[in-house]
């Protein structure tokens, strides 16, 4: 069978572009250092690439997350620990107060001090982030979280805390509202005694725990005074599960009280009283998270007393009992912002984890797609020069066949 010159000619050119097209591709392939370098290179290699490339993203995306929500934990454990330092300044100045040995004057200059106090503290529960956005607001974040209502400093900011996905199964909370964290205080905080609108000079210690396994331990009493002023007597009430008072029992009715000194135990408290009472006054006890936990009403209450002078017996008792009542206050207070403060760096402490964790996770992603694409440098080399050899072969080869003619012998 005679074969044209056409033929040869055509098989000749088709190998040498097949051998260039590899050619060119391999030398695609060193430049860009991958070896799927188009989805029909390794359409399963491609196919799973895409999906490791996904998951790569979502990684990336957690740990931009979680760079924002450790920013926003950072500033609040930041203004929660100037808090917790203004309500120990503010502690000290209560206890300095409760000196009896101090003037009017006196006090009023520590008033002054405490109103220092007390605005920096309004301010820190008012701070705002490097956005303008109120860290204790919740997700009502554009408003101040605590305003002056005309009956006290209140909280009206959110009741739900902003949350933010920092892992693909973590929801975490990237901030605490103002409520929590001001108006509030923990459970197990102890007991708080204050006295109600009383016109005598009674004063009182305590109350202190002596004995918690008392069947009405953790509930909330009250000792109101009747009887007449040469024969005064208590009794002691306790409230319901409706709120309602009521009768603490009959053996704590109408008891005769000593002005020099009672001590009244009820529910496994004790609370000592001294002074003479009126008839209607009352003195209320109970756990700390049942009486006032609004930080500010304490301020107010401590700063009301001691810009106003203890002329009388009354206004005596009243700053005693006001002071006494108030450093308790001031405990639960401080005791809940550092728990606050602990909750807020045990979550930055969980991002570290979570990013130790992401860390070896991207690792694992980033070997998985070296694997799938990469070009292994050694074999391309090698067969980038075998390539090279080739092409070279199918060019002399098709000289040598475009130089064969008879008119070459004729």
């Amino acid at each position: 069978m005679r074969i044209s010159t056409v033929t040869m000619y055509d098989q000749s050119v088709s190998s040498l572009n097949r051998q260039q097209s590899e050619f060119l591709h391999l030398s695609q392939q060193l430049a860009s250092g991958k070896r799927v370098v188009n989805p029909s290179d390794d359409p399963q290699a491609a196919s799973r690439a895409v999906a490791v490339s996904q998951a790569q993203a979502v990684t990336q995306q957690y740990t931009d997350a979680r760079v924002s929500a450790r920013n926003a934990l950072s500033q609040e454990e930041s203004v929660l620990n100037s808090a917790s330092d203004a309500l120990a300044s503010a502690k000290a100045l209560v206890i300095q107060a409760s000196n009896d040995t101090l003037s009017d004057a006196d006090r009023q200059s520590i008033a002054s001090e405490l109103r220092g106090v007390y605005e920096t503290l309004i301010g820190q529960a008012n701070a705002t982030d490097g956005n303008g956005r109120y860290l204790f607001g919740g997700y009502a974040d554009g408003a101040e979280p605590f305003t002056d209502s005309g009956n006290g400093i209140e909280y009206v900011g959110g009741d739900k805390v902003r949350e933010q996905q920092v892992d693909a199964s973590r929801l975490m909370s990237v901030g605490d509202t103002g409520a929590d964290i001001f108006t509030s205080v923990p459970s197990g905080a102890g007991y708080v005694a204050e006295q109600g609108d009383n016109s005598g000079s009674v004063t009182f210690a305590g109350p202190d725990v002596v004995d918690n396994s008392d069947a009405g331990y953790g509930k909330r009493y009250q000792v109101e005074f009747g009887g007449t002023d040469d024969a005064p007597t208590y009794s002691v009430l306790v409230e319901d599960d409706s709120g309602n008072w009521v009768s603490a029992g009959a053996a704590l009715e109408d008891q005769p009280y000593d002005p020099e000194g009672t001590s009244v135990e009820v529910g496994g408290l004790r609370l000592e009283l001294e002074g003479a009472p009126a008839t209607g006054d009352s003195v209320t006890f109970g756990p700390a998270d049942t009486m006032n936990t609004n930080v500010f009403t304490t301020f107010e209450k401590v700063l009301s007393v001691l810009e106003a002078p203890a002329d009388t017996p009354a206004k005596q008792a009243t700053l005693h009992n006001t002071l006494n009542g108030a450093m308790r206050e001031l405990d639960a207070s401080l005791d809940n912002v550092l728990t606050k403060r602990a909750s807020v760096g045990a979550r930055l402490n969980e991002l570290d984890v979570i990013d130790s964790v992401s860390g070896n996770r991207e690792l694992n992603y980033a070997q998985t797609m070296s694997d799938l694409v990469d070009l292994d440098y050694n074999q391309a080399i090698s067969e980038y020069s075998m390539r090279q050899v080739g092409m070279q072969a199918a060019q002399q080869a098709f000289i040598g066949i475009r130089d064969l003619s008879l008119f070459n012998y004729m």
